[in-house]
């Protein structure tokens, strides 16, 4: 019987090369697996807002102006007045999210308060960015203030879209020299019909009746422009106790993701007159403004 030749190097060389072949193999089949699992990009974060913290409400508002907002506080002692002019800081969990402060004055006559409320919106959505946040929590109050929608002008009973002008293509034209004048046209009414009204009406008794609007002030609840990006006023006068009237004018204004509010409020007694709308309105709009100015600071 005849025996193969044994080679020892041959041997060992294709044991390395299976082995090799193997390792090769398998390792490039786990990482294509891997890579085609982690395929596709990644999504883009929306941009952030613009303020990343807010100023202190207490001190933004200059002493003079709160003078004029609390016409009371100059007849208290000077440590009250003081103590007056210092307001009071909201109370709030995070001062870079929210913040706040009042002041209150009053005299027999008359009440007054001044509230901010200043809110900075984060979104929490990462492809919704702060500003549009924002401008929902913002929508969100108009909607709730309830505005009145702006009055619409009367269209023009000559205009071609009105089918029962007398110019309208759609209204029937009456021959030249047909149209009955004066006792013809009396002759030519409905039988039935008495002259001049409408059917079953006496005659000349025929209603008119013209829709109406309210006349308008200029100082009705609003949107606001030039103030902040977006802006509205909101005016409400209601009862105050016995013989009272109470009125709270509120601005609110967005920048950004930072909303702001500024709640003007004064309520008189006894036989004092209502507060006046365009005051209020007037004071409210003027801090508002400066507080605005504060924010591009």
């Amino acid at each position: 019987m005849q025996r193969q030749a044994y080679v020892p190097g041959l041997t060992a060389l294709g044991a390395v090369l299976v082995l090799g072949l193997t390792g090769c193999s398998a390792g490039s089949g786990a990482g294509t697996g891997e890579v085609d699992s982690k395929a596709g990009p990644a999504a883009s974060a929306a941009p952030p807002g613009r303020y990343r913290t807010l100023f202190e409400p207490c001190r933004a508002v200059p002493q003079n102006t709160l003078r004029d907002l609390l016409p009371g506080a100059t007849e208290l002692p000077d440590d009250e007045r003081d103590a007056t002019y210092r307001g009071t800081a909201a109370v709030t969990y995070d001062t870079d999210r929210r913040v706040g402060c009042s002041w209150k004055a009053d005299t027999p006559d008359t009440m007054h308060r001044l509230r901010l409320d200043i809110e900075r919106v984060v979104s929490y959505d990462p492809t919704v960015s702060d500003d549009d946040r924002a401008q929902e929590v913002f929508a969100g109050k108009q909607l709730a203030a309830d505005l009145p929608q702006p009055p619409q002008p009367p269209q023009n009973p000559q205009s071609p879209q009105n089918p029962q002008s007398p110019q309208s293509p759609q209204s029937p034209q009456a021959p030249t020299g047909t149209t009955p004048s004066g006792t013809a046209a009396a002759a030519a009414t409905a039988p039935g019909t008495p002259t001049g009204g409408t059917p079953g009406s006496p005659t000349g008794s025929a209603p008119t009746t013209t829709p109406s609007t309210a006349p308008t002030t200029g100082l009705e609840p609003r949107v606001l422009a030039g103030l902040g990006q977006v802006a509205f006023l909101d005016d409400a006068l209601s009862a105050g106790g016995a013989n009272g009237r109470h009125r709270t004018v509120s601005v609110v204004f967005r920048t950004s993701n930072v909303i702001v509010t500024v709640e003007y409020v004064e309520q008189t007694t006894g036989s004092a007159e209502a507060p006046d709308s365009q005051e209020l309105q007037e004071k409210a709009r003027n801090l508002a403004r400066l507080l605005a100015e504060r924010l591009e600071e």
